[in-house]
């Protein structure tokens, strides 16, 4: 049991979010206990305005949670100082990118920066770093390049490189697949589950492709109207969790394709 705890990288107990103001409390969902592993490709789907990206913006404490605890390598989020948070989780959000005018290289250097002075310096191992995170995600021929220059497709896998260069145990990513086409929604996630794979990281996506993250998850949180659910995609299959995604005068999943096909 010791073992099993050991590899849990991020863990959510009796959790609440919504929002909250000084008269009213909204709850956009409760009740959400999961324990995330190291080294895994974790897929977070559900509805339109379901709660996706305020769970998300709750985990990298960007929201406050409205009740309950999060925990980060076995350390309450709450206690967690920015720094110390930015060493160990890094984000790729969708807001549109502000600084279009850097270079490729200058973009991913960025993510070296809860490392460096206060100058913003970089060592030598900042750029080897900076280099490996190019390479990996197949990019080191665009570092010159400015960020304007590129497509959607690769800002995005730009954007991933920066997370990587930043080097931190988990990344999360807020619809990473959001203005692709298929093609480059299939190779951004392909990309991801490669990641997790080659370097060990922890990475947790929300999106809409509910059936490539069934294929691509090792593990797959699903939010519905009436529970949050943790587990392995084949394992929520056999429940018949994504039964309940959507209204069945539409849209249905069928088990055994392990996909959604309209209703005829």
């Amino acid at each position: 049991m010791k073992n099993e705890t050991s590899h849990i990288i991020l863990k959510a107990e009796q959790l609440s979010i919504g929002y909250k103001t000084k008269k009213i409390e909204t709850v956009i969902a409760s009740n959400i206990n999961f324990e995330l592993q190291k080294g895994q490709l974790i897929g977070l789907v559900g509805a339109n305005g379901i709660g996706k990206s305020t769970l998300l913006r709750t985990l990298i404490k960007v929201q406050p949670e409205l009740s309950g605890a999060i925990s980060l390598n076995n350390k309450d989020l709450k206690s967690t100082s920015t720094l110390e948070l930015a060493k160990q989780l890094s984000i790729v959000l969708t807001e549109p990118l502000t600084s279009k005018n850097l270079s490729v290289f200058e973009l991913v250097a960025l993510g070296r920066h809860p490392y460096t002075n206060w100058i913003g310096n970089l060592t030598e191992n900042d750029t080897t770093t900076i280099n490996n995170a190019l390479s990996l995600v197949n990019i080191s021929e665009l570092k010159d390049k400015k960020c304007y220059e590129l497509s959607d497709g690769q800002l995005q896998k730009v954007m991933i490189a920066r997370a990587l260069a930043q080097d931190t145990a988990i990344i999360v990513l807020d619809e990473p697949t959001s203005h692709l086409d298929m093609y480059h929604k299939a190779y951004i996630l392909k990309l991801l589950q490669k990641l997790t794979k080659e370097t060990g990281k922890t990475i947790l996506f929300s999106s809409h492709e509910i059936d490539l993250a069934i294929q691509l998850c090792d593990t797959m949180i699903v939010m519905t109207k009436g529970q949050v659910v943790c587990d392995k995609p084949c394992h929520l299959i056999s429940k018949g969790v994504f039964n309940s995604l959507f209204p069945k005068d539409l849209i249905v999943f069928d088990d055994k394709t392990g996909s959604f096909r309209v209703t005829k």
